[in-house]
């Protein structure tokens, strides 16, 4: 691999502000956080690591906005239009967000400018036909008489929402968070990591040229105590949380004292399953797919994979070949399909786990190292286990690395599937419709893909099965998060 090059010049990165109550401001009394290009190691420049004072200024600008009319009380229509407004931004702008994400990340620009910002875009779209759907319902009470009472629910936003967000999808899991409570009317204070914050600053200034009222988001710059000082931050009442289990533990642990409204979207150990019927021109490259793109840091990515150990040693050169036809370069290349992970602490941790794999006897089926001396890029790896208790096989190491077990019997696969603390996701590949239906109802997860890859959706609800979250994303059920029900009931007798 050639050494990389910084393409930061050619891009207008946002200024390193946070953005509290409609302004653009630098919290003096922070320390800075320096920025990096993943790609070339180049410093891209530099955001506050935000004090509790500028936390608290930006809650207080968010409970002010939420008892203001001019966001109070506009009607459901008023909030789809603002939120069609920014969709429609985006889109004006999706070459310079997609050139800031994948400078700022280090993904390949081939997918941030034809899935990242588009499916921003869209999921932006789809949660803007929300306001005017969400209402209360007329209700006969069961223990009074016909008649005599009017009963009814209304449904009421929670308030302002702590939003925080991780480095693997900066835009799109913003999106997710912002929509959905935008949508429900509720306020928003919310943390890119310290990373990635660019795309979102962007995102910030479309806000305000959308024309939402000043407060109604607020971005707040900084690192895991920026993040922490929202957490416990009592004018918070709601939490959204995207990022690791260990870090979703102790939010849970913070909120207790509050009982603030949390939604934890933790990490994954996700089973690809690949059947004895599959066809394998379409599951080998699914599968590798699964586990590649974005250099692996998905947090639903099939990092496990369970292949039939009469075709395994086919299965596993497929995918090896596949990756190695990723070219792996800059982010920002147009030819490059395998992009750095995020900084050189998460490369220094994915090389330390797959050498702790190796030590514990996994075999080195393809990759293993460091790509190049420039630049926090990993090759493509498949390491070999049976041994289910192997590191590799069960902790989230969140880099371009599948762990590859071969199985005998059908009847293994759930069980096999199943043997993890996390339940995110899970790829079935299988022409036989019954045993996937089967294995769909039988396999602990979120989501389960079968015969596709990696395609969550906005009308999908999204989230984990046991240590890989609380809660739900996406579709109607995540509103159960952004809403409280009020019950009204009135005697007219």
């Amino acid at each position: 691999m050639n050494a990389p090059q910084s393409h930061s010049a050619s891009i207008k990165l946002p200024r390193g502000l946070n953005y509290i109550g409609g302004q653009w401001q630098d919290d003096a009394a922070a320390a800075r956080i320096e920025v990096r290009d993943p790609a070339s190691e180049a410093l891209l420049g530099s955001i506050p690591r935000s004090t509790p004072a500028a936390v608290d200024a930006a809650v207080r600008a968010a409970r002010a906005a939420l008892q203001d009319p001019a966001w109070a009380n506009l009607p459901p229509m008023g909030r789809e239009a603002l939120l069609h407004r920014l969709a429609a931004l985006m889109d004006e702008h999706a070459s310079e967000l997609a050139a800031i994400e994948s400078l700022d990340n280090g993904k390949p620009i081939a997918f941030s400018s034809t899935l990242d910002v588009p499916l921003s875009a869209q999921w932006v779209r789809y949660f803007a036909g929300w306001p005017s759907k969400l209402a209360g319902r007329a209700l006969n009470p069961a223990l009074q008489a016909n008649g005599s009472t009017h009963a009814y629910t209304i449904r009421e936003p929670v308030g302002v929402v702590g939003a925080i967000v991780p480095w693997n999808f900066p835009l799109v899991l913003a999106v997710w968070k912002l929509a959905p409570a935008l949508a429900a009317g509720c306020t928003v204070v919310i943390k890119p990591a310290e990373q990635t914050p660019y795309s979102l600053l962007r995102l910030a200034e479309l806000i305000e040229q959308a024309g939402f009222p000043k407060g109604v988001v607020n971005v707040v710059l900084g690192d895991g105590s920026t993040g922490q000082a929202i957490v416990d931050h009592p004018g918070i009442a709601k939490i959204s949380f995207t990022g690791s289990t260990a870090v979703g533990k102790r939010i849970a642990a913070s909120v207790a004292g509050d009982l603030k409204r949390v939604t934890l979207e933790l990490g994954g150990k996700s089973p690809t399953v690949i059947l004895p019927d599959a066809n394998l021109e379409t599951a080998i490259p699914g599968a590798a797919q699964a586990v590649f793109v974005n250099s692996g840091q998905i947090c639903f990515a099939g990092t496990r994979l369970f292949a039939p150990r009469k075709i395994f040693d086919q299965v596993l050169d497929g995918i090896a070949a596949v990756g190695a036809s990723f070219k792996i370069g800059p982010g920002l290349s147009p030819d490059t399909l395998l992009g750095p992970v995020v900084s050189q602490r998460q490369l220094d941790s994915v090389l330390g786990k797959v050498e702790a794999g190796i030590k514990a006897g996994a075999a080195v089926h393809s990759g293993g190292k460091r790509a190049g001396s420039q630049g926090y890029f990993v090759e493509p790896t498949i390491l070999v286990t049976s041994d289910r208790e192997n590191p590799a096989y069960r902790e989230e190491v969140f880099g371009p690395v599948l762990t590859a077990t071969p199985y005998d019997e059908i009847d293994e696969l759930a069980a096999y599937a199943n043997d993890s603390e996390y339940g995110l996701g899970a790829h079935v590949y299988t022409r036989d419709l019954a045993k996937a239906h089967q294995l769909a109802r039988r396999i602990q997860a979120g989501t389960v893909w079968v015969n596709t890859q990696l395609a969550p959706d906005p009308a999908m609800p999204f989230g984990g099965f046991k240590q890989s979250g609380w809660g739900r994303e996406n579709g109607e059920d995540v509103f159960a998060h952004y809403l409280e029900t009020k019950s009204v009931i009135m005697n007219i007798a």
